[in-house]
Parts: structure tokens; C-alpha cells; sequence
């Protein structure tokens, strides 16, 4: 489903090229449509491939209600060869559609990521990290025959052990209350408001959270840059790349998921330009950043901070950062010290925003985080 354009010279007609369809979603399979894509024109690739289940039977809860789990024919292969197969061939188009320093990311199961592991270090990627992705609330193991599983695994690559690729980590750093972020990220699974039903029935099984994808694409692209997701389902990658002003192209087979993207991505509003700047290089528990309260949606970039008494106002940024009228950037302990001209501040505590009934402190959405994320 390439887009093909004239090239001019001298006002005459030469060639045709393709063209990236940017912020548009292509209805078709992910390989047919990743061969229609022109050569090293992707800044980063996010996938989230079928995890080839292998289901056997229905899964029930103790009460006896059936449990609402992948049993979708897109997450279905005859035998791990022909997994094998399918991964080779779309990891293949994503080697030749990423620019030399664009970078890939795949999430997967115990299912399947080791398998796809393996194709990534074949088809000559560089693997960076492997991150955790521990989620807070995870479904039991009813049966009570296995460990709770309760996290996913994610793989970081580049091109190669020499390629140069985007990392922020300054903003990563920023975002995690000035601590360098580990490779262990602890989120609820979808739910609320943000998990897309119809007629009470998920949409999609294995919808991930926006704040997951939030910080992979903060943590490794720039405004303006391309992010390819050859797996759309329901547009997650999407609706945050508006957010935070990155094109995206998405690939979806699947009708009723393009469906619920296109209309989610449509509802998706984007972050004007001073809060989609970020930070540049220059104790209670459990631990909560103020970036996770950004990531989350429970205060959106853009948002305006000001101290008890009204004296400063800081705007937050997507990082988790903030900026001061003054012009002063930094995390909310630093910016709330430095305006004060005090040795340290408890950003918590300082920072308040505007709640129906009136100025709150920030530290308030961190309790209610905590709140819904404990057991």
C-alpha cells in the first residue's frame, strides 16, 4: 500500500518514489504492507507480534465464569516453525525499513520473546536492554499450578554493535525524580476508562497501556520522528505518538481494531510545543516519580503547577519535567528549590495543581497512584 509521488527536475516528470503515508493507518497485512515502505526511512519500530498462546481449551476462574483471554485467530501458528517463519519475515522488513540509527522495540510473553530474541540477534541487531515490564495489578493464576505471571519483557536493539541510536536520558533521568531509570518498569495493566469495550467485551485482548508506550517512545525518539508499528490493534501507539508529536504509521488486518484506532486516535489531543520540550543533559515507600503521575494521564503535560500561595507557576512538561515562567527547567524538587533560593524542596509537597475544589498538592494524585496500584 506504498504512496507513490512525481519527482520533479527542472519542472519535468522523472520517476516515482514512495512516500511514507505519515499519521495513517494502513489496513492490510504487516509484511505485504512493510515491503510497500521505502528503505531506511523509520525512526523506530515498536512491535507487539501475536504471542502465539497456544492456548489448550478454555481458561475458567474458580467462581466458574470464563476468563476473557487471547483466543483470537491472529494469535494462532500451526507449529513453532511456521512462528518462526512469520517472525524471520517481518523482523526482515523492519531491518530494511529502520534508518541506520533507528532502533526497534518488541514486547512479547514468555511465549514467545525468547523466540523472537533469537531471530533479532540473527537478522544482525544489537540488543541495548531488555526491559521489565512488571505489571502492578496482574490476572491470578486461577489454577494455582504456576507462579502468578506477572510481567512481560521488552527488547531494545539498534542496528548493530557500532550504530549510533536516539537514547534521552537526561529526560529518562528527569522523569524518574533525578535517579537513573532502570530497566525494571512497574505499571497497572490497561483498565478504567482507557481499556476499549463494546458492548462490555474488551476490544482487544492484549491492549497495552498508554503510559508503557509513552515512555519507550519519550525515552528513544524526538518530536517530528517516524515510529512504525506493524502490529496497530487499537491504536495505542498511535494516540501517544500525537501526544507527543512523533508521526506514526500503524498496520492493522484486523477491521474492527483499525475501527477503535482511527477513532481513538482522532480523540487523541496533542501537546503544544512548550511542554513537548524536554530536559537536556547539563524518602517514603514504595517510591513513586512524578513522572509516573505524567505518564499515567493523572496530570497531563501542559498542565500548570503553582506553590500554596500563588507566588510561582511552572508549566509540566512531558518528561515530568517543569518550566517556570522565569524560564528555569528542572524536576519538581530542583525547580521549587531553585525559585525559592533554598537548598532543597520537597516537590511533593510545594507543587500544587487545580482541583474542582480548589489547589491541591501534587503529592495528592502520588496517594492515589499508590492507591490504585497496591494489592
Amino acid at each position: 500500500m506504498g504512496v507513490l509521488e512525481k519527482i520533479r527536475v527542472g519542472g519535468r516528470r522523472t520517476a516515482e518514489a514512495p512516500v511514507l503515508p505519515l499519521d495513517q493507518l494502513i489496513m492490510d497485512d504487516c509484511i505485504a504492507a512493510m515491503r510497500a515502505l521505502p528503505a531506511a526511512s523509520i525512526d523506530m519500530i515498536f512491535a507487539d507480534p501475536p504471542y502465539n498462546l497456544q492456548l489448550g481449551g478454555d481458561l475458567h476462574r474458580p467462581d466458574g465464569s470464563m476468563v476473557d483471554a487471547v483466543d483470537d485467530a491472529w494469535d494462532k501458528f500451526d507449529t513453532f516453525a511456521s512462528y518462526d517463519r512469520f517472525t524471520r519475515d517481518w523482523l526482515a522488513e523492519a531491518r530494511r525499513l529502520l534508518k541506520p540509527d533507528g532502533t526497534l522495540w518488541v514486547i512479547g510473553s514468555y511465549h514467545n520473546i525468547f523466540r523472537v530474541g533469537t531471530a533479532v540477534q540473527d537478522l544482525g541487531f544489537w540488543i541495548l536492554n531488555d526491559i521489565v515490564w512488571r505489571k502492578a495489578n496482574p490476572m491470578p493464576n486461577f489454577k494455582g499450578t504456576r507462579f502468578t505471571n506477572a510481567h512481560e519483557t521488552l527488547i531494545w536493539a539498534s542496528m548493530g554493535e557500532k550504530a549510533r541510536y536516539t537514547f534521552n536520558y537526561r529526560s529518562m533521568k528527569t522523569l524518574n525524580d533525578e535517579l537513573q531509570m532502570r530497566s525494571d518498569w512497574e505499571f497497572p495493566i490497561c483498565g478504567g476508562q482507557e481499556r476499549l469495550k463494546q458492548n462490555g467485551v474488551k476490544v482487544h485482548p492484549t491492549q497495552k497501556p498508554e503510559a508503557l508506550i509513552y515512555r519507550v517512545l519519550l525515552a528513544c525518539t524526538r518530536p517530528g520522528d517516524v515510529v512504525l508499528d506493524p502490529f496497530f490493534g487499537t491504536g495505542t501507539t498511535g494516540a501517544v505518538a500525537k501526544r507527543l508529536g512523533r508521526r506514526w504509521i500503524g498496520i492493522e488486518r484486523e477491521p474492527g481494531y483499525c475501527a477503535a484506532a482511527r477513532e481513538r486516535i482522532a480523540a487523541a489531543l496533542p501537546l503544544d510545543e512548550s511542554a513537548l520540550a524536554t530536559m537536556q543533559s547539563p524518602k517514603s515507600a514504595p517510591r513513586v516519580a512524578f513522572g509516573t503521575i505524567v505518564e499515567t494521564g493523572m496530570l497531563a503535560a501542559g498542565a500548570v503547577l503553582c506553590d500554596a500561595r500563588r507566588r510561582y507557576r511552572a508549566v509540566v512538561r512531558a518528561d515530568g519535567s517543569l518550566l517556570a515562567e522565569t524560564g528555569a527547567t528542572g524536576s519538581i524538587h530542583k525547580l521549587g528549590a531553585e525559585l525559592q533560593g533554598a537548598p532543597a524542596c520537597n516537590g511533593w509537597t510545594f507543587w500544587h495543581y487545580q482541583a474542582e475544589d480548589g489547589l491541591k498538592p501534587i503529592d495528592a494524585l502520588r496517594q492515589t497512584y499508590l492507591l490504585g496500584t497496591q494489592p
